[in-house]
């Protein structure tokens, strides 16, 4: 009597792209690019002005075409941005649920603004929130429609330091807890290396090199590994890597003798 093994099937990629191509007269801004992301991987995608990088985004969240190739995404997706993006004339819970008509929205958009630290702000106008704040309103309307794939334009590139590091520790909670897909873009090496499973650099529309996270969570900039990899990554990237400085972005800053660093726990 034989007997019949049972194996889980893994699940499919929720993103693939198959020899994609996107141009724009003669300049080829997406050029013949293969790329997977595994169901709930964090990839952050590196690269200078021009390289494709938010074509690419933009591209899988359905905001842009493809010439040619194949792109599969899930449908249920959602992106925030570098900008928030919000209605002014309506309220934060009214902005969460922009578009959805969905059940209990009231009370989606109460649970989705609690998950980001919100619900003391579920009335108030876009004008009344700090930048942070309507980050995070921005956030909590992409969470609500539980989305597979979550698509981060430089979400943080506008906040000030502080801010950005609870930020990114709010994204790293939720991304933990919800299970998507997350494909950051972003200019921030430090950034990319704190929040990602995998960094993929793209130049001239295509995939120069990609390196695997492999750095224990919670993450910091002065963990043993971490400079290394960013070495490796500002050379990718055409940039001599040199001691942590004072940036604007800043990883690690000398503020008065007093050495201040990134962190992004999950």
């Amino acid at each position: 009597m034989s007997s019949i093994e049972r194996v889980n099937a893994p699940e499919p990629a929720p993103v693939q792209l198959r020899n994609v191509v996107r141009q724009f007269g003669e300049q080829r801004v997406i050029d013949g690019l293969d790329l997977d992301i595994a169901p709930g991987e964090f990839v952050a995608l590196l690269g200078a002005s021009g390289s494709g990088k938010t074509t690419l985004l933009r591209s899988l969240a359905g905001l842009d075409s493809i010439d040619s190739g194949q792109l599969r995404v899930p449908k249920a997706r959602a992106a925030v941005f570098q900008e928030p993006r919000l209605m002014p004339w309506k309220r934060a819970w009214k902005n969460v649920i922009l578009g959805l008509r969905i059940p209990n929205a009231r009370a989606r958009a109460v649970q989705a603004l609690t998950e980001v630290g919100l619900a003391h702000r579920l009335e108030a106008y876009p004008a009344t929130l700090s930048g942070g704040e309507a980050q995070r309103v921005a956030l909590a309307r992409g969470l609500v429609r539980e989305p597979k794939l979550l698509l981060l334009d430089e979400p943080f590139a506008a906040l000030d330091a502080l801010t950005r590091i609870r930020m990114h520790r709010l994204i790293i909670d939720l991304w933990r807890k919800h299970t998507p897909a997350v494909l950051l873009v972003t200019h921030d090496v430090d950034e990319a290396i704190l929040l990602a499973d995998r960094v993929i650099v793209l130049a001239n529309g295509r995939i120069a090199e990609q390196l695997s996270i492999d750095l224990p969570r919670a993450r910091d900039t002065g963990q043993e590994g971490f400079q290394a990899i960013r070495a490796r990554l500002l050379r990718l990237l055409g940039v001599e890597a040199t001691e942590p400085a004072v940036q604007a972005s800043g990883t690690v800053r000398q503020v008065a003798g007093d050495s201040v660093r990134r962190f992004a726990h999950a």
